[in-house]
């Protein structure tokens, strides 16, 4: 088995593991799935100003629903497991290796949201509560791999978008894909080329996402200190208060 399989599949066993860790832990699912709501919440609300574009309010709802979403994927991931070789074989290398960073990143964000939610109360996700468990929890060297990471999948999708013989292949490939248990990965791949392909060219939605996940993380750790200072509840809204409107974007 190639390195590249190898990867995806240590990454899978590390979700597997995560949900096993939650089920064995009363109370713990429901609070991870309560913080990935929240989570699928902010990202709405930091990248409002984009959803309501037509350039590039799909590329954000593809986020928004494909990697902050609350979605369970373990049937998906189960099935996915089973059909890794048949992926590499399958699939031009340049997917496959998008897909190893899909991977790493479900991993870490599965890890990091099973660390925050034994922090929190069960039931809703609060602004405080959230920004608490963040500081208590810190990785931030973790934080800046998951932004890395979700900036470079969305890079390589926009890198599809140049070859049209892949998004052509993409197609061929759907018969054989669903034959092989891979029709969800399918969907996504060529759900992400055909949104990426749309807003003619992603740097700046890239260098927009980039710079507001980037600022958000820092706002995040220091929120409850320059709270305390001000004299301010700590909260989501205070924190995202501070994310500068750098980006010029418009309706195309």
């Amino acid at each position: 088995m190639s390195a590249t399989a190898e990867a995806i599949l240590e990454n899978l066993r590390v979700v597997a593991n995560e949900r096993s860790i939650r089920a064995a832990t009363p109370g713990l699912s429901e609070k991870v799935d309560a913080l990935k709501a929240f989570q699928q919440r902010r990202f709405a609300h930091t990248y409002a100003d984009l959803l309501a574009t037509s350039r590039y309010g799909p590329a954000a709802s593809f986020f928004l629903d494909e990697l902050y979403g609350p979605s369970d994927f373990t049937r998906r991931d189960t099935q996915f497991a089973r059909v890794v070789p048949g992926l590499v074989r399958l699939f031009p290398s340049e997917v496959v290796q998008t897909v190893s960073t899909l991977g790493e990143l479900h991993a870490l964000s599965e890890r990091l949201d099973t660390i925050m939610a034994t922090e929190m109360d069960i039931g809703r996700v609060t602004p405080r509560q959230y920004i608490a468990a963040w500081q208590r929890t810190d990785h931030s060297t973790e934080r800046e791999t998951q932004i890395r990471l979700t900036l470079d999948v969305a890079a390589r999708l926009d890198h599809f978008t140049r070859k049209i013989l892949l998004r052509n292949s993409l197609r061929l490939m759907r018969g054989p894909a669903r034959a092989a248990g891979l029709a969800e990965l399918q969907h996504f791949l060529e759900c992400g080329f055909d949104t990426f392909r749309a807003m003619d060219g992603a740097d700046e939605f890239i260098s927009i996402v980039s710079l507001r996940e980037r600022a958000l993380a820092s706002s995040l750790f220091s929120a409850t200190e320059e709270a305390e200072k001000s004299g301010r509840n700590s909260t989501m809204e205070s924190a995202l208060e501070k994310l500068p409107n750098n980006a010029e974007h418009g309706d195309a």
